[in-house]
């Protein structure tokens, strides 16, 4: 699976994604960029938009895109509150399809 980062996550996070082709927002040189155009720039490349934003849901318009998003709720976007979501994520990345918006939290 192709993974995009967006800005606002830890470039660490990256490395955490075994097995997925994961590139940052600032390494596509793709920083400052909107979340409706990241998202129409990342579906030529991406399979998947991996953000914490959590209105990007009811922002964008996915019919019809080539891209998934993914949108973690934790804490913070640091990476020690990311991580316990990551099996999820993992999971996620096994069945998820283009177009498809998927929330991950951890139960409280």
């Amino acid at each position: 699976m192709r993974v995009l980062l967006d800005e606002c996550l830890p470039h660490k996070l990256k490395q955490e994604l075994k097995g997925h082709e994961v590139a940052t927002v600032p390494e596509m040189g793709w920083s400052g960029r909107s979340n409706g155009e990241l998202i129409r720039l990342a579906g030529n490349s991406f399979d998947v938009f991996l953000t914490v934003d959590q209105n990007i849901w009811s922002q964008q318009n996915l019919s019809g895109a080539r891209i998934a998003v993914v949108t973690l709720i934790a804490d913070s976007n640091r990476l020690e509150s990311l991580l316990p979501l990551l099996p999820h994520v993992q999971r996620a990345l096994e069945k998820i399809c283009p177009g498809n918006f998927i929330r991950i939290r951890l139960s409280s």
